[in-house]
């Protein structure tokens, strides 16, 4: 992996490696003029030009069937692999829903889509309110009142968390990140079984304040003895707009910690709801953080809603 000299701006990866995201957990708000979600989130926020609002999009790979992956993984292997592999994307692949659009940065050909250097074409679906595959997603959206469930830094601390509800329009052209009981093994020990919670985390809104040299040692002795090392990883977001990230798992390193960083923090609950005219319904996410509002809790895992 070739990492790129400063200046870049760093920041936290609170999720497993990009190609382990599968779709369950980023956010991208592209403007009404560029509906489609750019490659480099794995859900998507997007302006639906049918209903004329920010809409939640999730990533979702048109993967190819069995019989072509046969094919594709031989031509890996083959020793003979100067030659380009031909896909027919009309019979290569697995049927996605009607909904799908490919990404927006992907490779095209004669109007097709390319796939990647993994044989996967990367998209997006729609995720409906009442999705149940997407269930997780939506529970952290509302659509009606046009706001989102975000974790952000305190606006006037710092070095304090703050959970609210944002306006989705304040996230337009933003990726944010799922975390929560039900994504990824829930490394944060959020919620509980009876009671799970989820927000999303603004991509950037966590910097790495003393970051090491760019030296494996370095790198390797930051994440194991810095306190400020106890997160996944981290992800340089270069000029050119393309991300590189190094992982623990990259370094031989575990992951996830019994104690990170992300909750050694204190964090408040902001979630006065009393300027929408409508009620929430009771077991939303929204309603039960605002049973709780103006709390502080001394980490998120302490974060209980069974209220």
């Amino acid at each position: 992996m070739v990492i790129p000299s400063l200046p870049l701006t760093s920041s936290i990866l609170h999720l497993l490696e990009l190609k382990l995201l599968a779709g369950n957990a980023l956010i991208h708000l592209p403007s009404p003029q560029s509906p489609s979600p750019s490659l480099l989130a794995q859900s998507t926020l997007s302006f639906n030009l049918t209903i004329g609002q920010p809409y939640l999009w999730a990533r979702l790979d048109r993967k190819p069937n069995k019989q072509a992956d046969k094919r594709f993984k031989k031509f890996l292997h083959s020793k003979e692999n100067a030659k380009e592999f031909h896909w027919n994307t009309e019979e290569d692949f697995k049927p996605v829903p009607e909904c799908w659009i490919p990404a927006k940065e992907i490779e095209k050909q004669n109007g097709k889509p390319v796939p990647d250097e993994n044989g996967h074409i990367p998209g997006w679906v729609p995720v409906e309110k009442n999705s149940k595959q997407y269930c997780w997603h939506s529970s952290v959206v509302s659509y009606e009142f046009g706001i989102a469930l975000v974790l952000r830094h305190h606006p006037d601390d710092p070095g304090v968390l703050e959970i609210s509800a944002v306006p989705l329009s304040e996230l337009l052209e933003q990726t944010l990140e799922l975390i929560g009981t039900n994504i990824n093994g829930n490394p944060y020990g959020l919620g509980s079984k009876k009671y799970p919670l989820h927000f999303l985390t603004p991509h950037g809104a966590f910097q790495v304040r003393n970051l090491p040299t760019l030296k494996h040692n370095d790198l390797l002795s930051w994440f194991e003895g810095c306190r400020e090392g106890q997160i996944e990883g981290i992800v340089w977001h270069c000029g050119d707009g393309c991300l590189i990230k190094v992982h623990r798992h990259h370094l031989g390193l575990c992951w996830p910690l019994p104690d990170t960083y992300m909750n050694s923090k204190p964090v408040i609950i902001n979630m006065n709801l009393d300027k929408y005219d409508c009620a929430f319904d009771h077991q939303s996410l929204f309603n039960k953080f605002s049973k709780i509002d103006k709390q502080k809790f001394d980490r998120l895992k302490d974060i209980t809603l069974d209220i």
